[in-house]
């Protein structure tokens, strides 16, 4: 089996790379800078000449502030880069992964009381902010191709990795100078880790699964408890003072719950990962590797 992944460079792109490298896999990568994958013909030329089995998309437009000023640039990349890629890989019999986000969805009071145990797949999506929308914009691309083409949407929440950059590494270069760092306590959800992410989407390849799943952790909680987390299995000393969302402004709004179910991917054999075990997990991994 042949893959080929795009957006290479990035925090889920790496995790790829080293997860395939271990395997002894047979892939390409592109780094976004190689590949653009809001070029067409690029796009079109390259699966046809390589002819992968499955494509593995981390290409992405990820800055959720800048993207209520950049909204066409996060449109392009994340709806119509998506149409590109699904368009070459129906032609040439590839199967497109592809990687969306709990922004989808609203994540207010309302939702959290219909959804207890987390948003299922199935729930209807409700944006709050550009990001989200241009991400659900790709979503929709997959979804409008029907059975005409192969695909796998994983929609996860949080990202975290030994790689590039993500609240983890945040709290953890911040804690180095700070004795106390204020983290939102009422926004709530579950981390989605790179390690585990990309595992359990090869077991989801292997089964022959197609269409939407959610991959994240067990368990719900707010950034200033995963801050706090963070700091007492590091060793450090840095207190997390919780503060409102109002004291925290951000450009875009965010949703106040972000909790995907996991009842689906359960279903089909795959038991998620407690989130206070994938922190464990990932702080070794970094200690070990030494990323920056």
């Amino acid at each position: 089996m042949k893959f080929l992944i795009t957006g290479a460079n990035g925090q889920l792109g790496s995790e790829w790379v080293s997860r395939l490298t271990d395997l002894r896999s047979d892939f390409i990568s592109y780094s976004s800078d190689r590949l653009d994958i809001t070029d067409r013909t690029q796009v079109q030329e390259l699966i046809t000449a390589e002819k992968p089995d499955i494509v593995i998309n981390c290409a992405a437009y990820t800055n959720v502030d800048r993207a209520e000023t950049e909204t066409e640039k996060a449109f392009l990349v994340n709806e119509h880069g998506v149409r590109n890629l699904i368009n070459a890989c129906k032609e040439n019999g590839s199967k497109l992964v592809h990687f969306s986000t709990d922004y989808v969805f609203a994540g207010d009071v309302t939702d959290r009381v219909r959804f207890p145990e987390g948003y299922p797949e199935s729930a209807n999506s409700d944006t709050i902010n550009a990001y989200g929308s241009s991400k659900r914009a790709g979503e929709l691309i997959l979804e409008e191709a029907g059975r005409d083409a192969d695909w796998l949407l994983i929609r996860v929440s949080w990202l975290s990795g030994r790689y590039g950059s993500n609240f983890v590494k945040t709290m953890l270069r911040m804690s180095q100078d700070k004795k106390e760092i204020s983290v939102v306590m009422d926004q709530t959800g579950s981390p989605t880790f790179t390690f585990d992410l990309v595992d359990k989407t090869l077991a989801l390849l292997e089964k022959g699964c197609s269409g939407t799943f959610h991959i994240t952790s067990k368990g719900e909680i707010s950034w200033a408890q995963f801050a706090e987390e963070i700091f007492k299995i590091s060793g450090s000393e840095t207190k997390v003072v919780p503060i409102p969302s109002e004291q925290y402004v951000t450009t875009a709004k965010r949703p106040s719950f972000s909790l995907l179910s996991t009842d689906k991917i359960q279903k089909n054999g795959l038991e998620p990962i407690h989130w206070k075990a994938g922190l464990e997990q990932l702080l070794k991994q970094l200690k070990a590797f030494r990323v920056e």
